[in-house]
This record gives C-alpha cells, sequence and structure tokens, in this order.
C-alpha cells in the first residue's frame, strides 16, 4: 500500500507532503454540461427564469467553489488562487461551464477547476429546476492542466 500516495503504510488516509516540491505556476481547466430541453436553454439565455440571471448567479457560484475546494474535499490541499475564471455557453439543449483556475503552488489546481464547473452547473440545475424537471449534469472533466 506504501506506493498509493494518499495511505500511510497502515492503510490509512493522510494528507500528501508536497513541501519538498517546488512552487511553480500551474493552471487548469475544467467543464461540467448541464443537459436541459431546449426551452429551458432557450430561458437560461434570455434571463427569463424565475430567478433571474442565473448565469451570473452561476459564475460567482463557481468562482466561490474554486476558491473552497480544500473545504470540500478531504486531503486536497488548500490553494493560493491567483485567477479563476468561469465561462458559460448557452446551447441549444445544453449549457456548457468552463471553469479556468491559475495559482502558484506545490501542487496542481485541477480539483479547484472541476470543483468550480461543477458548482456552477449544479447552480444552474438548482435555479431552473421548477421548469424543467428532466435536466442532468454530465461530461465532468478536467480540460487541460499546466505547470511551469
Amino acid at each position: 500500500m506504501s506506493s498509493l500516495t494518499h495511505l500511510n503504510a497502515r492503510g490509512e488516509a493522510r494528507m500528501v507532503d508536497v513541501g519538498a516540491k517546488p512552487v511553480q505556476a500551474r493552471r487548469a481547466a475544467a467543464e461540467a454540461r448541464l443537459v436541459c430541453a431546449a426551452a429551458t436553454a432557450k430561458a437560461i439565455r434570455e434571463a427569463d427564469l424565475p430567478k433571474g440571471d442565473v448565469l451570473a448567479a452561476a459564475r460567482i457560484a463557481g468562482i466561490q467553489a474554486a476558491k473552497r475546494t480544500a473545504d470540500l474535499i478531504p486531503l486536497c490541499h488548500p490553494l493560493p488562487l491567483n485567477h479563476v475564471f468561469v465561462d458559460i455557453e448557452v446551447g441549444e439543449t445544453a449549457v456548457t461551464v468552463r471553469c479556468e483556475v491559475a495559482t502558484s503552488a506545490r501542487t496542481g489546481v485541477e480539483m479547484e477547476a472541476l470543483t468550480g464547473a461543477s458548482v456552477a452547473a449544479l447552480t444552474l440545475y438548482d435555479m431552473a429546476k421548477a421548469v424543467d424537471k428532466a435536466m442532468r449534469i454530465d461530461g465532468i472533466r478536467v480540460l487541460e492542466k499546466h505547470k511551469g
């Protein structure tokens, strides 16, 4: 079990020690998709939902979530984020959320990007669920990850 980075010799969960790693510029991007009815996508695009401008709320939620990732994901290192950008593209029957995150740290920011994209999509779901009971969130994935 010692080859697994998040387990100690006894198989117990532990936070990885990244203290010896160099501080580097790191960035990552992730996305999530809210699949919905065409009428729902149109209402989101036109800010015509009962809860108002759901795109603005989702952007802010994604940024806040990226900043709080270490509070949500066990064993995730808290990172000082230099930049979080949430972009939302409303298509005909889906809304694609892309979250880009940058830091200067000893470990990567893909978890922050994934968390930001996921929570932004969850916020869209929450704000549109009254008009579309068949929505689903899928396609949550890392798009890119860079260091150095």
